[in-house]
Parts: C-alpha cells; sequence; structure tokens
C-alpha cells in the first residue's frame, strides 16, 4: 500500500498562482479570527475511528521500534489553542503514523487535518474518516482546494494542519531543503496560524530495533513579524531553513547517542530475541540477578 503522504503535493507556484485567482474570494481574508469556519469545507472526522487507528499506530509503531523519542532541547511549544500549521520532513512511510501518535500525545484536543493525493484517497476511503481532504495533484484546482481548505479550517481554534512540504520521500541528509509553494502562499493567508517545524529521524542504537527521535524546531507566526517582509517565496524558503536547522539540530544529537537528551513517549520492543536473549537470561538467572532485555539505553 502506497503511504498515505501528508503533503501539499506537487503544487507548483504557476498553478498556485492560477488559483489565487480561481479562490480568490477566500483570498479576500487576511484574518483567521474574522470569519467562522464553513462546515462544508471542512474534512469530516469520525472520533471513534480515530481513536481505535491511534490505538492500532500506537501498538505497530511499538511492534517496529525501540522508541519514540521528543528532544528535550527542542520540545513542542505551548500552543494555547492557536491554530497550528505543523511541517516535518519525510524521511520514510512511517511519518503519518508517528505523526498521528505525536498529536494525541502533545496536542491531544486539537482537531487535526490533512492533505492527501485525491486519487489515492479515493482508492483508500478509510481516511476520510480520519480528517484527510483531497487534493488534486499538478492543476490549478488542487492548489485551490488546498488553499481553501487549509485556510477555512485554521480559523477554528485548536485546528492543526499536518504536513510534509517536501512532498515526496527524502533523505534526512540531503540539502538544500526543497518545499512545494504551497506552504508559503498559506502563511499569507493564515497570519494567525502558528507555523511549527518538527524533524524526524530513524536510527539505531544499541537495540535490534531501530529509535523514532523527534525534535520541534523554533515557531512562528507570520502575522506577528512585519507585514511587508516576505512574500509567498520568502515564507517558503524561510521554513525550509527553519526545518533544515531542526533536522541539522536532531541529527547531532542522534551521534551522540544520550537516551537522557531526550523524553520517551513511547517504549517498544528490546533485546535481541532468540538463543542470544536465551543465554543473557540465563546467565542472569545464575549470578542472581535480574534479567534486562535493554543493551544500556534506556
Amino acid at each position: 500500500m502506497t503511504n498515505p503522504v501528508l503533503s501539499t503535493g506537487n503544487l507548483n507556484r504557476a498553478n498556485l498562482l492560477i488559483a489565487e485567482r480561481v479562490n480568490s474570494r477566500c483570498a479576500a481574508s487576511t484574518d483567521l479570527g474574522n470569519r467562522r469556519p464553513d462546515p462544508r469545507y471542512l474534512p469530516p472526522i469520525s472520533p471513534l475511528v480515530l481513536r481505535w487507528f491511534t490505538w492500532y499506530c500506537r501498538r505497530y509503531l511499538r511492534r517496529h521500534f525501540h522508541s519514540l523519542r521528543v528532544s528535550r532541547a527542542g520540545p513542542p511549544p505551548r500552543a494555547d489553542g492557536r491554530p497550528l500549521v505543523v511541517y516535518s520532513n519525510h524521511a520514510s512511510w512511517w511519518d503519518a503514523l508517528v505523526c498521528l501518535v505525536l498529536k494525541d500525545a502533545l496536542f491531544p484536543g486539537y482537531r487535526a487535518f490533512a492533505p492527501m493525493d485525491a486519487a489515492m484517497l479515493n482508492r483508500y476511503k478509510f481516511f476520510r474518516r480520519l480528517g484527510f481532504f483531497g487534493v488534486e495533484q499538478q492543476s490549478p484546482r488542487g492548489a485551490a482546494q488546498f488553499l481553501r481548505t487549509a485556510e477555512v479550517g485554521l480559523r477554528a481554534p485548536q485546528s492543526l494542519l499536518a504536513l510534509t512540504p517536501q512532498s515526496r520521500f527524502v533523505d534526512v541528509r540531503q540539502r538544500p531543503i526543497r518545499f512545494a509553494a504551497g506552504i508559503g502562499h498559506l502563511a499569507m493567508r493564515a497570519p494567525s496560524a502558528l507555523f511549527l517545524p518538527v524533524a524526524f529521524e530513524y536510527v539505531f542504537w544499541e537495540e535490534r530495533l531501530p529509535e523514532i527521535l523527534v525534535r520541534f524546531g523554533q515557531p512562528v507566526v507570520p502575522g506577528q513579524r512585519d507585514a511587508g517582509s516576505f512574500d509567498a517565496r520568502g515564507w517558503t524558503e524561510f521554513f525550509e531553513r527553519q526545518l533544515a536547522d531542526a533536522q541539522d539540530a536532531l541529527a547531532q544529537q542522534a551521534q551522540h547517542r544520550r537516551p537522557e537528551d531526550f523524553r520517551t513517549l513511547l517504549r517498544g520492543g528490546a533485546g535481541q530475541g532468540g538463543i542470544y536473549d536465551w543465554w543473557r537470561a540465563f546467565k542472569a538467572r545464575c549470578r542472581g540477578e535480574t534479567f534486562q532485555r535493554e543493551h544500556g539505553n534506556k
């Protein structure tokens, strides 16, 4: 199954400029607080299905990873109910599952929604009940769909839009980071939202199973900067730099391998399994010690 990418998609700048004209009625608003969200444009969410799928994601991550850790040097900020745009690098297929678990643990009162390729969403209709909304790829109408739904959704307090604006899987070491243009246009249309970068890495430390490492970057509210400081392209480049800084800081922490530098949100399997762990347990019993499956990273 193809990953349900949380992405602005491959919406190029030309399409977005056309979309601005197509969707000019929405573009007239510059303050999210001035208008109420129109429920026609909000993706539906089934609370029951969302709770079940979040439980499933947490269980699935425990089976395949040793831990999910959030950097103490880069913790999530206090959002205080302000609408959030959380944008991350797109390292792997696991990103969507990790985002869902992070949202549940760190922003439990928020209503999350995210764009998804419209053709994929039609194929996997289950995701419609989780807050995903369809976006046509590489079309002016798709650009308009994304901007309209994102802007309207962010008018509601405690709303969270999740994006992977690289729009494809990218190695965490690749520089410079390049985003699709949608996030910059969104900053112009949602100046009251808090834009928050988050970096992911999947690394092996001491255990057979890998670690999921997360670090939040510096948040910014576009409307709190000088009104003429950036155009849409400038905002896109600014967000690219913000995410690159968070990724570089996380890479240094990953190399240091210090679990105490992270807050553990989820703990999964440990040890090597099979005859190796059986022999380790046998030796510990002979010495009168308690067998510890972990190899040092707690």
